[in-house]
């Protein structure tokens, strides 16, 4: 008993501690694995043999998760967080292992803990074929993931046109707020990503539009998510201003996006927005000017009101 387990966690630490090259090393990582599982087979039990599919899924083992399944390991298995071998199969970008779980009767929209399917997972992290594949075999582009955050919402996150436009084609609601009240245009926008923006737009969204915080998509876009490159937020703050959006509208504390930028320490935003008339006097409700706001001393001085 102590042997077998022993076994089976090394096959975990062996995939752990195993290189990322692709070719000869994935290969070799995949001997590796069914070396270790031929070794603890017979003593493992039917579960044990629907875990050690995950391992073979994760490392994109064709061979070895085809003979996991035919030797009785489940799709319908599931890891600590409730997630099936189907989703790991799409989290990891692996579409061979996709088809083979989808032909074995994966059920396609199986939620882990959070509430994630497998096609949450190709949209969140941008596996564009497995995101179709899922998408044409029928997966449901309604069920939201962690947070209520819909797929549409994660394509729109990562900026991935086709995944979002494939999703707006079988039905995705552009609209759907996730949990916090915020629908994917707000994570466009944060994330600065300006073709899905457009495109979102585009569909008669109020560029002045209220959202959780009272914040408007101008706030949103004047304070992007980190790593953000500035020069992206810059066109997105253009392009919503041209479209409309009132620079001096106040959110919940009474700040506006020159003040959000100029906190976050965005000095390119900021000057954007002094020089398309953002009102550098007004105050929020603490009584602080955009000046106040920043530990930029150059941009403090560039807010400061004579």
């Amino acid at each position: 008993m102590h042997r077998h387990l022993f076994l089976l966690c090394s096959i975990a630490i062996a995939l752990a501690s195993a290189g990322t090259t692709a070719g000869a090393a994935d290969s070799e990582r995949c001997q590796g694995l069914a070396r270790r599982y031929e070794i603890a087979k017979p003593q493992i039990t039917a579960v044990e043999v629907s875990l050690t599919l995950f391992s073979a899924v994760d490392a994109n083992c064709l061979d070895l998760a085809t003979q996991l399944l035919d030797q009785g390991a489940s799709v319908d298995a599931r890891d600590r967080l409730g997630a099936r071998p189907l989703s790991h199969a799409a989290k990891a970008g692996h579409l061979s292992l996709v088809d083979l779980l989808l032909a074995r009767g994966a059920p396609i929209d199986a939620r882990n803990l959070a509430g994630s399917t497998a096609l949450y997972m190709a949209a969140e992290g941008s596996h564009i074929l497995i995101a179709q594949r899922l998408i044409e075999r029928g997966a449901d582009v309604k069920i939201t993931g962690r947070s209520g955050i819909t797929p549409i919402a994660a394509a729109a996150y990562a900026g991935n046109d086709i995944i979002f436009d494939a999703l707006l084609a079988h039905g995705a609601d552009e609209r759907a707020p996730d949990d916090t009240g915020k629908p994917p245009i707000v994570y466009a926008v944060a994330a600065a990503r300006f073709d899905i923006v457009k495109r979102l737009m585009a569909r008669n969204i109020d560029v002045n539009a209220r959202y959780p915080n009272d914040l408007t998509l101008l706030m949103w876009a004047s304070g992007p998510d980190e790593g953000v490159p500035e020069a992206q937020a810059m066109t997105i703050v253009s392009y919503l201003l041209d479209a409309g959006a009132r620079i001096d509208d106040r959110d919940n504390r009474g700040r506006t996006a020159l003040m959000i930028a100029a906190e976050g320490g965005h000095a390119e935003l900021a000057g954007l927005l002094l020089a398309r008339g953002a009102d550098p006097a007004l105050k929020d409700k603490a009584g602080k000017r955009a000046a106040d706001l920043t530990v930029l001393s150059s941009l403090r001085e560039r807010l400061t009101v004579p």
